[in-house]
């Protein structure tokens, strides 16, 4: 396994990884590989707090069936019942609908890296958005979208204290015993922390790797920005399937069907969306996951009782792309 890695990282010019399995629910295999700081010649330590980007709503989706498991929403509730300021075209629109992103809304962001569509002010960006037109009808196609999650965020935080961040680290992180990703917070990189991985792009052309650097202000923090560990993923991932967190995982896991009966992801593996993950659905080993950056993965495979967690630094490392590699080690029938 330490030499598939190393071989992997140093095809894609990752910098840094971590590595977790989990088989029959528990950790057996842990590992740290490469330079979490290029800068400083800085190792990848157990220790290491990874950016995870977009893994983050992996936890936003379990937030919000804790809700619905307490009686304060359903998934099926259109999202005019719990937010009343909203365009009038918006109100009818699902949950579900916003979680899987087939809400068919306009996109917060400008299309340029993390940038909203007001550069630099999130309340503007929010009003902004609200006065554009919807891309296409509801829950008649896919398209990644980080303004449902933004209206996400806005009703967790109506029915919780505290808002949002500190009900996941009371009912998700505390229980699953996450510490280091408690204390790294959901900045990103907005403030020091501890024993922090940089996060990196190659340019390949130059041969050369840069830095890359982004803050996710509030109202974008139920879509990104949270930070952690693969031994306390590898954690999360056994307290998720112990039903720790939730009683049912078929609704977090569950591909919402558009109108056309079909359902739809980023490509023709990743065939499917749920309640804030992905769903790859095939014909063996099915699985879902939730990925980040395109550096970081979570994968679970329900039918092997097999998960994995690589995180990476390097932006583009696209560890979604080999994690079948990894779990191939671990199922000897695996058909790649």
């Amino acid at each position: 396994m330490d030499k598939l890695i190393k071989s992997i990282m140093d095809k894609r010019q990752i910098p840094g990884l971590q590595l977790a399995i989990v088989k029959n629910g528990e950790i057996i295999k842990l590992g740290n590989y490469g330079l979490s700081n290029l800068q400083d010649n800085v190792p990848v330590r157990s220790n290491t707090v990874f950016p995870i980007n977009s893994m983050t709503k992996a936890f936003t989706g379990v937030a919000l069936l804790q809700l619905a498991e307490q009686g304060r929403l359903s998934l099926d509730d259109e999202i005019g019942k719990h937010l009343t300021d909203l365009p009038a075209n918006w109100k009818s629109i699902k949950i579900k609908h916003l979680m899987a992103h087939t809400s068919g809304l306009p996109n917060i962001f400008s299309g340029y890296l993390a940038d909203l569509v007001v550069r630099g002010n999130p309340d503007a960006a929010w009003n902004k958005v609200k006065e554009l037109p919807l891309k296409s009808e509801v829950n008649t196609q896919f398209s990644y979208n980080q303004t449902g999650y933004v209206i996400i965020g806005k009703i967790i935080d109506k029915y919780v204290q505290g808002g949002f961040p500190k009900f996941i680290i009371d009912n998700q992180l505390k229980i699953a015993n996450m510490k280091l990703t408690a204390d790294a917070g959901f900045e990103h990189m907005t403030r020091p922390i501890s024993n922090h991985a940089r996060q990196y792009l190659y340019d390949s052309d130059k041969g050369q790797h840069k830095n890359n650097y982004v803050e996710f202000p509030y109202i974008l923090q139920s879509a990104a920005g949270m930070n952690s560990t693969a031994t306390e993923i590898a954690q999360y991932l056994i307290a998720l399937q112990s039903k720790k967190l939730l009683k049912n995982l078929h609704s977090l896991w569950t591909p919402i069907t558009l109108k056309n009966g079909q359902t739809a992801g980023f490509n023709h593996v990743e065939n499917g969306y749920a309640i804030g993950w992905q769903v790859i659905d095939r014909e063996h080993h099915r699985a879902v996951s939730a990925s980040g950056g395109n550096a970081a993965t979570m994968i679970h495979y329900p039918e092997d009782k097999l998960s994995i967690v690589v995180l990476t630094n390097l932006i583009g490392g696209l560890p979604i792309q080999f994690v079948d590699k990894i779990a191939a080690e671990y199922i000897p029938e695996f058909k790649l």
